[in-house]
């Protein structure tokens, strides 16, 4: 006889309230094992889910969601109420695993209202929601759930501070699991501490000095307390801050020790066996590692910088600790990281920069006016841009466009390991210009030559194989698309086309564009990253008023979601065969 499980019996929020304490006590169990299961699965968050796993429960027995906001801040943690509100079978069922994204997505369910992937914007949202249901003259509860790594971004105390003042009822969930990716770093970690230390009963309370009334649950994992505390606060009419003390991993041991490496894990983390250590490997991140620590010995005021995400460029645990203090983790605030760099730099100082792609987006004001303005020589190095087949909350595709347009700013594309030494070691010497350099996404190439390209001498584009006809300038990781291309034309047209390697994506090489006018018909520029606004674009303004056509490949302008990779080079015909299929009418 097969023993019904008490998730069997949850189609939606509303089944939960009838459940008893042990009943949910044994839900959390089956969620947390079917999560663990499914994210061993397929990768993904797996600490922050079960770490919230409780809270969840406790939130949708008291409230009453959709008509009771909630707005999660990250989005990160959401599988526990995906599980609870109609989409159980993303856990249960194999073959829908990747039926529902990781992140709230309101095309989904009714009880997601954004679609949110970047950090410390919750409370903003929920003060946005909270004012709207004012103006209306509506009562319902407007809760904002933030993990406390969230709080070190800048837009997070913006949206409390203003959050404080609203005059009704908003209710702010600090998940204090006393971790972000990696370590919390900032001041306002010091208050934490001492309210957890206090069990909330310290004077000296961050919050209650903005004007926020204020609880506290030293029990963040436990479902009665937590259902306790939320009753206390739910329909109130001041703003409410609920700081619940929380174990990252929690009911999966592994994750509990190792809480860095289990925020994110790649897919069947937990059957790898034990093994020797994997020879090591020479990738970008460890010549940027090494490059760093080198420079550290010549120049003690060399410094590393990044801003919450350090696992992305490979700076372990291990690692940060031989930086010292020539390494600063300024939290997840990258718009801080970038204005804090620029100082180092007018200050003397020689600041490296480690920004993703994605979380670059967050800068551009601060990268205009406190970094380019000021012409502030900082080394900023963009990882993982590309086309990716990643969710629309993480894409990658938009830091030639966003960072290629500000004035005084030197954008460099290398092609190798060879390249990337040298524009690592130009924009180190240099002072006259912030210096960005996309690293490259594809697997590390090495020429095995030096390059003794002169990049203080701006814009200047290698030809690399002289032709006619056809001239492909393939930018930085699609420099060897640009050679599969010229293979292809070949082999299709008998001709051979001119292959460029242009290096600089903020500026174009006039002198050699007005050279192809010689003999060149066609123009085809390849480019990793979105094409409106980006660097193909400055190539056919130059050709507007001339004879030469120019095709640009690049992705468009999209929030793809998910999507294979070989799917979207279908897509934007980044493909030699189909780059061939488009210029067979014109030649």
């Amino acid at each position: 006889m097969i023993t019904e499980t008490v998730l069997s019996t949850i189609k939606n929020p509303d089944d939960l309230k009838k459940l008893s304490i042990s009943q949910m006590n044994t839900l959390a169990d089956e969620m947390r094992e079917l999560i663990i299961k499914k994210v061993n699965t397929t990768g993904g968050h797996m600490g922050p889910n079960l770490g919230i796993l409780e809270t969840t429960i406790a939130f949708h027995y008291v409230f009453n969601s959709p008509v009771d906001q909630i707005v999660f801040d990250v989005s990160h943690q959401c599988y526990p109420h995906k599980i609870l509100t109609g989409r159980k079978e993303g856990f249960t069922d194999p073959d829908k695993y990747l039926k529902y994204t990781g992140y709230t997505a309101p095309q989904e369910s009714v009880h997601d209202l954004f679609t949110v992937g970047h950090t410390s914007t919750a409370a903003s949202l929920a003060c946005g929601l909270a004012k709207a249901r004012d103006l209306k003259g509506k009562k319902y509860n407007v809760v904002a759930l933030v993990g406390d790594g969230s709080l070190s971004g800048g837009e997070a105390l913006e949206g409390i501070d203003n959050a404080a003042t609203l005059g009704s009822n908003i209710i702010i969930i600090i998940n204090d699991n006393d971790m972000s990716i990696a370590e919390n770093h900032g001041g306002v970690y010091s208050n934490l501490k001492e309210l957890r230390d206090t069990k909330g009963q310290s004077s000296n309370n961050f919050f209650k000095t903005l004007g926020f009334e204020y609880l506290y649950v030293e029990e963040g994992n436990n479902i009665e307390k937590l259902i306790d505390a939320f009753k206390q606060v739910k329909d109130t009419t001041k703003p409410t801050i609920v700081h619940i003390h929380t174990q990252k991993g929690h009911g999966l041991a592994v994750a509990e020790e190792n809480r860095e490496a289990f925020h994110w894990i790649l897919p069947h983390t937990l059957d790898a066996k034990p093994t020797e250590p994997a020879e090591f490997q020479e990738d970008y991140n460890s010549i940027t590692k090494d490059f760093i620590l080198n420079k550290i010995q010549e120049n003690k005021t060399t410094i590393a910088v990044c801003a919450g995400t350090p696992g992305v460029f490979g700076f372990t645990p291990e690692y940060r600790t031989k930086l010292g203090k020539n390494y600063t983790d300024v939290g997840i605030a990258e718009e801080h990281a970038v204005a804090y760099s620029s100082a180092l730099a007018k200050a003397g100082a020689k600041p490296i920069l480690n920004l993703m792609s994605s979380f670059v987006q967050r800068t551009y004001d601060q990268m205009s006016q406190d970094l380019c303005l000021n012409n502030s020589p900082i080394t900023m190095l963009i990882h993982w841009g590309g086309i990716s087949p990643a969710d629309c909350t993480h894409l990658c595709t938009f830091d030639i466009p966003l960072i290629s347009n500000i004035p005084n700013m030197v954008y460099l594309a290398p092609t190798c390991k060879e390249e990337y030494l040298a524009m690592l070691e130009y924009s180190y010497n240099q002072n006259e210009h912030p210096v960005a350099i996309r690293v490259p996404s594809a697997p590390l190439y090495s020429t095995g030559m030096k390059d003794e390209t002169d990049y203080s001498v701006l814009n200047k584009f290698k030809v690399t194989e002289k032709g006619e006809k056809v001239a492909i300038i393939g930018l930085g990781d699609f420099f060897e698309l640009g050679k599969s291309v010229k293979t292809e034309l070949k082999n299709r047209f008998g001709f051979d086309a001119t292959l460029i390697n242009p290096k600089f994506i903020t500026g174009i090489d006039k002198e050699l564009l007005e050279s192809l006018k010689q003999n060149h018909s066609v123009v085809i520029t390849l480019e990793n990253g979105e094409l409106d606004g980006g660097f193909g674009e400055k190539i056919t303004r130059f050709y507007g008023n001339s004879d030469i056509k120019v095709l640009n490949y690049g992705s468009f302008k999209e929030f793809s979601d998910r999507t294979p990779y070989d799917e979207l080079m279908t897509r934007y015909r980044l493909k030699p065969e189909l780059i061939a299929d488009d210029l067979k009418n014109i030649i």
